[in-house]
């Protein structure tokens, strides 16, 4: 049983397998509804607020994918592996190691040394940045979106407008 005050915790097995399994049922619905997206009757109708709504899911469904990838990595990864990784990716000058630890966000594996510095391995470099980079890119064209969706085109009333008498007399003139 590992508690919490145990210096060699991991990431949890049980956790580590439910996120991959809901990370690839949602990476596959996201796929589904965008490659719907692409059929000729969803291009003739396509807007540039239901574009932006596209492309923020579709750098969600990549970062999905890449962080996924990451959490591959540490699935298959038995604890001699692990200890291993750590020695052999232990910086010089670094004195023994202590301690171990698994964080979901960001995603990493953590060796820790007995001089209070620590060291990732495992994850490959290029995961976090990338999810990061692109969860930001799909937060901006998101906005974007709703943007462009709360500003009606120009000689036109919004949608959920009612129109009054004076938009009418306003009309005429």
């Amino acid at each position: 049983m590992i508690t919490a005050s145990d210096p060699w915790q991991e990431h949890n097995f049980a956790a580590l397998l439910a996120i991959l399994i809901a990370g690839t049922a949602t990476l596959l619905g996201l796929a589904g509804y965008l490659c719907s997206r692409l059929t000729r009757q969803a291009r003739r109708g396509c807007t540039p607020v239901r574009l932006w709504r596209d492309l923020s899911l579709l750098t969600a469904a990549v970062a999905l994918a890449v962080y996924l990838w990451g959490c591959l990595h540490l699935l298959f990864l038995e604890d001699q592996e692990l200890a291993e990784r750590c020695e052999r990716q232990r910086p010089a000058g670094t004195p023994t190691l202590v301690g171990r630890r698994g964080d979901f966000i960001p995603l990493r594996l953590v060796c820790e040394a007995s001089n209070g510095h620590d060291y990732s391995v495992v994850i490959p470099g290029y995961i976090n940045p990338a999810v990061a980079l692109l969860l930001l890119l799909a937060l901006t064209c998101a906005l974007i979106s709703v943007v462009l969706h709360s500003d009606p085109p120009r000689g036109r009333p919004p949608r959920n407008r009612p129109t009054t008498a004076t938009d009418k007399e306003a009309e005429q003139t």
